[in-house]
């Protein structure tokens, strides 16, 4: 069995990736839960080669960084990415997009599952990014039919962009978004696997200082539905 290591559910979009995909393809894995310290004190460099979440342990093999982590899935998982070459090779365009762009969106709407934040402001650099997101996700209901990005499965780009419905409840951006983006949104959080996530988020007791000092810098808490 895989052993997936992440960090906080409420703050780690990256953790969030593979665990929703492994968990909505019924991939069996053991969970390993390493919270973030204050400072940046993690210790993650004891089980990844990177000192970054996530990283996956199969047997005598590492692999770190969520979108290795799914190309290596793939390769005894076939479900992971969609059959079809056109809407493989769409959906692998979209995830490598997500993975290294966004900065804006990502920057300034860090993920905090269980609050809800008002923004200071919207600078255009997040109002293109939100667009292009737009953009991205009609490309794939246009030519692959939907109902999630490259066709009638979830697959590992759905849960790529996972983080982002999560950005967009949590700040309130689907004025942004067109009527099939945010039924898109809709659809995700809706999926069990991301029912899960957030359920066991919103359990979570232990917060991390930076995070929370960091998005209080962006905009107002105008509701925490976390744990005490």
């Amino acid at each position: 069995m895989y052993d997936l290591h992440i960090a906080n559910k409420n703050y780690s979009s990256w953790s969030l990736r593979p665990w929703a995909l492994m968990t909505a393809l019924d991939i069996p894995f053991t969970e390993h839960m390493h919270y973030f310290q204050a400072g940046g004190q993690n210790r993650f460099d004891t089980f990844s080669p990177s000192a970054l979440v996530p990283c996956l342990i199969d047997g005598e093999t590492t692999v770190w960084d969520s979108l290795a982590i799914v190309e290596y899935l793939y390769e005894a998982h076939p479900a992971v990415w969609p059959a079809v070459k056109a809407a493989r090779a769409y959906a692998r365009s979209a995830a490598a997009e997500m993975h290294s762009g966004f900065g804006t969106l990502r920057s300034i709407c860090s993920m905090t599952v269980g609050q809800r934040i008002k923004l200071h402001d919207t600078p255009p650099a997040l109002v293109r990014d939100i667009a292009r997101l737009d953009a991205l996700w009609n490309h794939g209901f246009m030519h692959f039919g939907g109902p999630y990005l490259a066709g009638d499965a979830f697959t590992a780009v759905d849960a790529f962009f996972a983080p982002v419905a999560f950005r967009v409840q949590t700040y309130g951006l689907g004025f942004e978004l067109s009527e099939t983006a945010r039924a898109y949104v809709d659809r995700l959080l809706a999926h069990p696997a991301l029912v899960k996530w957030y359920d066991e988020a919103l359990k979570e007791t232990v917060r991390d200082a930076d995070h929370e000092a960091g998005q209080a810098r962006v905009g107002t808490v105008i509701e925490d539905l976390r744990a005490a």
